[in-house]
């Protein structure tokens, strides 16, 4: 029969070689808890997949994604005809 003796008083390799027995793994269960995400929350991610989802950043409504609204960009152009039509007036 071997005489007990304590780990720490034993050589670096069979500490080693007693902790490497000792050693597992978790196997298929991660130990990292989880947590849900707040339904209610902000979440520009959500919003931005929203958005491309939509449609609101293809090539059609580039104009009235960045101005906000159809109306907006008309009034402009309408403006610019206009002051265009009155510059070319002769007086």
């Amino acid at each position: 029969m071997e005489k007990f003796v304590p780990i720490n008083k034993k050589s670096k390799k069979a500490q080693k070689e007693y902790y490497a027995k000792k050693r597992n793994t978790w196997g298929e269960l991660n130990p990292m808890t989880r947590t849900m995400a707040n339904g209610k929350g902000y979440n520009r991610k959500k919003l931005k997949q929203e958005d491309r989802r939509n449609g609101s950043f293809s090539q059609k409504n580039r104009e009235t994604a960045v101005f906000g609204c159809e109306d907006f960009c008309t009034s402009i152009c309408s403006r610019m005809v206009i002051s265009k039509q009155n510059q070319t007036r002769p007086r």
